[in-house]
């Protein structure tokens, strides 16, 4: 298959979208109540997402006169459409997103549970397919533009500047969102469940707005960004360790066309799952779990034949397919970390009180890295010793090469936690709360094998570039005897610990500010807890946004700034410090991210396990436990734990784009 079928491939995966895009705008929206909430929660979503890209033009513009500067002007143009497709993806998946959750509840309230999971399902597709095939388009573009290039340093600067445009927009999407949405989902519960003892979602509640705009921001343009600059990187540091070892071009066209044939047989196992819902002979855990399924085969089908046709070995094709396996199995164990059996450990130990409830969760969190990490060491071993440091992007690749169905999961759950807050705030029947709490709780189930797969991936990438890092710099081995290297592995040990306590101190802070608010207007608006008074939505939505971003500036400078400060603390020694910088950060941000999002998950599951009527149910002393258990957790899972992510590819990436110039 010709290599300049990639981009064209990446056409018909956008057109899918388009067909998924117009099939959830024409469904019901529900009666005028409905869409007045929903509305609401719409408008929330944009005023964030267009006041946090206000910031990060601001950001970005110094950065970009420093890459115009110091590496080149076609780099910095490839930054700007970096963070262009980025900025795309998260605005047309979100605007599908807030269409699609008021419509999801309509078809609950009117069809039952095969059409809302239905709707949600098609809702999620576009954001999937939209990452995906905008990643395919860009990095296979500027390929083929800059591939006969004389300069190998240019066609190394468009690409890496490409990706670090990704990052950038990944960058203040997961930081910034992931600050709004605990900071809302915090203060609603802590005042509107724990204090004031109204039911979740409840629109007296005046944070209730602002939980169902973070799911928006945080959980769909958040994740979605994050996963586009794991892609594109995994896609780019193939390629730049494909030009730094001198392979044939022909495995360079490989990279790409196994990324296309991901997406075909993403869109293959969407449509299958689309088919099967359809049908109604499918339950809806059956249906999200097959398009993987099928989606997974026919994408090892595709690598085996990409590998055995173009090099003629079958190498490649193990590195690549052990990656993917790893992120399955590194998903499979997420799952069981996060549901089953400990999660009734952690709703048995809440007897005790919150007290024993953090400690189990905890302890959950810790014993789950275990599983993970043995999983990504095996990926990594596996992947260097058929196909050298190459089998190592090769291994990422594999890993996110069906990441449009993996992101069409992730995005479909937001989009049914959103639908059972309208449906409870429009008054609809409890059977409709019900059904989407049925697809919510399916939804957090799923999202936490996608958060598997995300630091799975994330490992990978950021390995990859540090190889490439590496290679580029001619380092053929970091002796940790050396001074250099190890403070500089100090360091980076450091800066994910650092980095979790600016963005969790940023979540409080934040949170805080909303549950003031909260407080203050059921103490002051009378008839508000009687259902007599309207709450005043948009203050509270108002509060959360600008404390998000004004918390997330720190944190932001922190990324970008230390990759530069090492360098030039150490002097001669800088590229040796700061290679150790990236290999500590990276071993223990891994750690920290996989200790997070699984702790945050189970804290959250032991929450629904208890409220599904065990240990006394709702209201109970043991519900109370869970729900200050869930209150710590969810920044952890949907905050610090995903951004970690981008801390420790964003470092690595930045790194290969500046210090070989500054050298």
């Amino acid at each position: 298959m010709p290599v300049y079928l990639v981009p064209i491939i990446g056409g018909v995966g956008l057109l899918v979208a388009l067909v998924f895009a117009i099939s959830v705008a024409r469904s019901d929206p529900g009666s005028n109540k409905v869409i007045e909430i929903a509305s609401a929660i719409r408008t929330g979503a944009f005023t964030f997402l267009v006041k946090e890209y206000q910031y990060m033009i601001v950001a970005s513009i110094p950065f970009g006169i420093a890459i115009g500067t110091i590496v080149g002007m076609w780099s910095l143009v490839a930054f700007v459409c970096g963070a262009l497709f980025s900025i795309t993806a998260g605005f047309i998946g979100m605007n599908i997103a807030t269409l699609a959750n008021n419509r999801t509840a309509q078809s609950a309230n009117k069809h039952g549970i095969s059409k809302a999971l239905d709707v949600a399902y098609s809702g999620g597709a576009v954001m999937g397919l939209i990452v995906s095939s905008l990643g395919i388009i860009g990095v296979s573009v500027l390929f083929l533009l800059f591939r006969n290039t004389a300069d190998l340093d240019t066609l190394r600067g468009v690409l890496v500047g490409f990706s670090v445009g990704a990052s950038f927009v990944a960058l203040f999407a997961r930081v910034g969102g992931g600050i709004f949405t605990k900071a809302a989902d915090v203060g609603a519960d802590l005042v509107g469940k724990v204090e004031a003892g109204i039911p979740e979602d409840d629109p007296r509640n005046p944070a209730v707005i602002a939980d169902n705009v973070g799911d928006n921001v945080g959980d769909v343009a958040g994740m979605g960004a994050d996963l586009y600059e794991s892609y594109v990187g995994a896609i780019v540091s193939a390629i730049i360790l494909s030009v730094v070892t001198v392979v044939k071009i022909e495995q360079i066209h490989m990279v790409l066309l196994l990324i296309a044939g991901g997406l075909l047989a993403s869109i293959v196992g969407i449509i299958v799952v689309k088919l099967g819902i359809r049908s109604g002979k499918m339950s809806p855990s059956m249906g999200l779990n097959l398009g993987t399924i099928v989606a997974g085969f026919l994408s090892l089908g595709i690598q085996l034949y990409l590998s055995l046709t173009i090099t003629g070995q079958i190498n490649y094709f193990i590195a690549t397919a052990g990656g993917l396996l790893a992120g399955i199995m590194i998903g499979i164990a997420t799952t069981y970390y996060t549901s089953s059996k400990p999660i009734r450990y952690i709703a048995k130990q809440s007897q005790g009180g919150p007290a024993t409830n953090i400690i189990s969760g905890m302890a959950t969190g810790m014993e789950s890295v275990v599983i993970p990490l043995l999983i990504i060491a095996g990926a990594i071993v596996l992947a260097y010793s058929f196909a050298g440091v190459f089998g190592i992007a090769l291994a990422g690749i594999g890993m996110l090469s069906t990441l449009a169905v993996t992101l069409t999961v992730d995005a479909y759950g937001p989009i049914a936690d959103n639908a059972g807050g309208i449906a409870q705030m429009s008054g609809m029947d409890s059977k409709v709360r019900g059904i989407t709490d049925k697809l919510d709780s399916l939804g957090n189930t799923t999202a936490a094998m996608g958060k598997g797969f995300a630091i799975g991936s994330a490992a990978l990438t950021a390995l990859a570039f540090f190889v490439a890092y590496s290679t580029n710099l001619d380092l053929s081995s970091l002796n940790l005897l050396n001074p250099a290297v190890l403070s500089g592995a100090f360091i980076g040990v450091a800066m994910p610990a650092l980095f979790s306590a600016l963005t969790m101190r940023s979540v409080g802070e934040t949170a805080n500010l909303v549950v003031k608010e909260v407080r203050r207007q059921f103490k002051e608006k009378v008839g508000l807890l009687s259902g007599k008074t309207k709450p005043d939505y948009k203050s509270t939505v108002g509060i959360a946004t600008s404390g998000a971003l004004k918390e997330m500036i720190l944190p932001s400078i922190l990324m970008v700034a230390t990759p530069f400060t090492v360098f030039y603390i150490f002097g001669e020694s800088g590229k040796l410090a700061l290679g150790g910088m990236l290999a500590g950060a990276t071993l223990t941000g891994v750690l920290l991210a996989i200790f997070m999002a699984n702790s945050g998950g189970a804290w959250d599951n032991a929450k629904k396990y208890v409220e599904e009527g065990y240990l006394g149910g709702k209201g109970s002393r043991v519900h109370k436990a869970t729900v200050v258990g869930d209150t710590v957790g969810d920044p952890l899972k949907d905050t610090t734990g995903p951004s970690i992510n981008i801390l420790i590819k964003l470092m690595s990436v930045i790194s290969l784009l500046f210090i070989p110039f500054l050298l």
